[in-house]
């Protein structure tokens, strides 16, 4: 498919133009629908009939990318999930994962420590549940849902590689990890043989871009896929919002809009997204996720949908491509600000001398830093 980096009328690819995450072989669509919104038991998604139509339409564009958790909607979503892909298993790529307690959400039910967390019996005993509300003998990928600060990595990683020796698991991935905590585990995986993470899903948008500082470079570094959830930050950069009317639908949502409404800086950002997206006639949404798959080292953007509307509006984000003249306007109304040590690579050149060549999987991280352009201090 032809891809033109200066034009946005050009598509910047296609549902079935799968791309392979990380170091793995595994063929994943550039956009994953993330199941989140499948069950209505926390107030935020469809019931199952219009979730069928949303997950209908994602796999017949081709998508074969579904994303969920042992504690989205507490298992409806891994149940609507199954039933969806009962007789297309061989075709998809099913995500799920562990670490919440839901014997902490339920008030009918006595309280588990170890229903929850990163360890051993919480890895186990999540998965086989998990596997029984999916009706599945395996899943492609398992993630550890977030670093809890608790369970030692060597632990985790090596519960694991058992349960992918197993055959109930394919992958490992995780999500909402430090950068250090993601370089020792997948650094421990590849000393001692074990199956290292092969994805890193974290929260990434033009209101959100930390990631860039620590996590991307470690990503690079190990050859992880990224990807980002919270694209369109709680529904902020959807520009359904204003000064004067920012008050969400639901509890949930209220209380991020409510948080991101209160920087100026983020209108800001949403100015120049609604700008931009009257300029070439998309939508703030298609624009926001077209700026994310652009970045360095995304392998495939999370989207939510409860409607099939919003799923083709979505989907539309892949038939452009931002220039990078509006990309580097996205770039300077979002910048972030980076912390010692990494401003230090702006002296390079005075330390190290002129024309040194960078990594290749470092140049986007040096670019933003002018890197070169610095040498008389």
């Amino acid at each position: 498919m032809s891809k033109d980096a200066s034009s946005p009328t050009k598509p910047i690819s296609a549902l079935d133009d799968y791309v392979l995450l990380g170091p793995s072989g595994l063929r994943v669509s550039p956009l994953c629908l993330g199941a989140l919104t499948f069950g209505e038991t926390w107030g935020l998604g469809s019931n199952y009939e219009e979730s069928k139509k949303v997950f209908d339409l994602y796999y017949e564009k081709g998508g074969n990318f579904f994303d969920t958790a042992c504690n989205y909607n507490m298992g409806e979503s891994e149940r609507f999930l199954g039933d969806y892909v009962s007789d297309k298993r061989s075709d998809v790529v099913i995500a799920t994962k562990f670490s919440a307690n839901v014997t902490n959400m339920q008030k009918d039910k006595r309280y588990n420590p170890n229903s929850g967390g990163n360890h051993r019996k919480s890895l186990v005993e999540n998965l086989d549940a998990s596997l029984k509300r999916l009706n599945m003998s395996y899943v492609d990928i398992l993630y550890v849902h977030f670093y809890e600060y608790r369970t030692p990595i060597e632990e985790f990683m090596r519960s694991l590689d058992d349960v992918i020796r197993s055959g109930k698991v394919l992958y490992a991935a995780v999500s909402d990890m430090p950068a250090w905590a993601l370089s020792r585990s997948n650094t421990i995986a590849e000393l001692r043989g074990w199956s290292p993470f092969i994805g890193l899903q974290t929260r990434y948008n033009l209101l959100e871009r930390t990631m860039e500082t620590d996590l991307q470079l470690a990503c690079a570094e190990h050859g992880v896929g990224i990807i980002p959830w919270g694209v369109v930050a709680e529904g902020f950069l959807t520009g359904k919002y204003s000064k004067e009317n920012s008050e969400a639908t639901s509890e949930f949502r209220n209380r991020f809009i409510a948080e991101h409404s209160k920087s100026e800086k983020n209108w800001k950002i949403l100015d120049e997204v609604k700008a931009i997206s009257e300029e070439i006639g998309r939508t703030p949404v298609q624009v926001t996720l077209n700026w994310t798959m652009q970045k360095p080292g995304i392998t495939s953007p999370l989207i939510g949908a409860k409607t099939v509307n919003q799923l083709e509006e979505n989907l539309k984000a892949l038939e452009f491509k931002l220039t990078p003249e509006q990309m580097k306007r996205l770039d300077d109304v979002s910048e972030v600000e980076h912390p010692f040590p990494y401003k230090l690579i702006d002296l390079m050149d005075l330390n190290l001398g002129k024309n040194i060549n960078i990594p290749t999987r470092f140049e986007p991280f040096a670019a933003k830093f002018d890197y070169g352009t610095r040498r008389n201090l």
